[in-house]
């Protein structure tokens, strides 16, 4: 590792896949409840990714993926009309060697080895590993935990009984003012470390908190790893939204990642579920590294 560079590696792992509505992914003109119970097609299955970055004050996630007990537990979804709604949503496979567990041990680590956990959103396939992380900071946004509390969380696609378990310590962070003129058209975020290499910043617009997470290392491609605010990073790069989300927010939260790409030559979008993000990502490590 570069002795100026905080990070030593960063890696992806997926646990299992999901199926979603081709309108999910965008672009769509249709309302959400229309394309939702009107689609009769799936797309090809998608990753769910974590990304997991070795930083010298321990290792990083962002995201924890999908539950197992998703697809073993019957009783782990609602039942009802929101029951109706999550099985028209997604289709979800998860093999044994799957899990948040299983993926930290094909990289060498551990769950008790994970410092902080950055969670981009509730939804159900971001933190399906949080049974497992007792030992990890949670950074979550305010406004993102704020809307767990407020009425009806299952319909807006949160389950309070898989996300507010004993035991887990979560960080409600506020972005503050950033000192940092190469990360406009951000200008608020939250500093993970305080040594710029990890960098959270607000992308609502998918849910109202969404999170995003910047990872900058000396001489190599900076990496935006941004959650569900696209399924695809050509959509995105468009200016195209997906089917799901406030849609005013979701674009102004994609006009400003795009402005990023400008002001960060070379930045690599890392989504949570597009198919060519770990070829991406490793081709953006292959890269020879830039001696400062």
């Amino acid at each position: 590792m570069n002795r100026s560079d905080p990070i030593a590696n960063v890696s992806v792992i997926s646990t299992g896949t999901v199926a979603v509505r081709p309108e999910h992914v965008g672009p769509t003109w249709k309302n959400t409840y229309v394309w939702l119970f009107s689609s009769r097609r799936w797309t090809a299955p998608r990753p769910i990714n974590v990304y997991v970055i070795e930083h010298r004050e321990g290792l990083v996630l962002f995201d924890t993926g999908q539950d197992r007990a998703s697809v073993t537990d019957p009783k782990y979804f609602p039942g009802g009309p929101n029951g109706l709604v999550y099985s028209r949503l997604a289709k979800f496979d998860i093999g044994p060697d799957q899990t948040l567990t299983a993926g930290l041990r094909r990289l060498g680590h551990t769950v008790n080895d994970v410092h902080t956990s950055v969670i981009s959103h509730l939804h159900q396939d971001h933190i399906g590993g949080l049974p497992e992380l007792g030992r990890s900071d949670l950074v979550i946004s305010r406004q993102e935990w704020a809307s767990l509390r407020r009425p009806l969380p299952q319909a807006r696609g949160l389950m309070p009984s898989h996300i507010d378990l004993p035991g887990l310590r979560w960080n409600q962070v506020e972005p503050e003012k950033l000192a940092d003129p190469a990360l406009a058209p951000f200008s608020h975020g939250h500093d993970l470390f305080g040594d710029g290499s990890l960098v959270v910043l607000p992308t609502p617009g998918h849910t109202p908190g969404s999170l995003s997470m910047l990872v900058r290392r000396p001489g190599q491609h900076p990496l935006l790893m941004v959650g569900d605010l696209t399924y695809a990073d050509q959509l995105l790069a468009a200016g195209q939204l997906p089917g799901v989300g406030d849609k005013r927010q979701m674009r102004s939260s994609t006009g400003k990642v795009n402005r990023l790409r400008q002001a960060l030559p070379g930045l690599v979008v890392l989504p949570a579920h597009d198919p060519d993000a770990a070829s991406r990502l490793t081709a953006a490590l292959d890269v020879t590294p830039v001696t400062p």
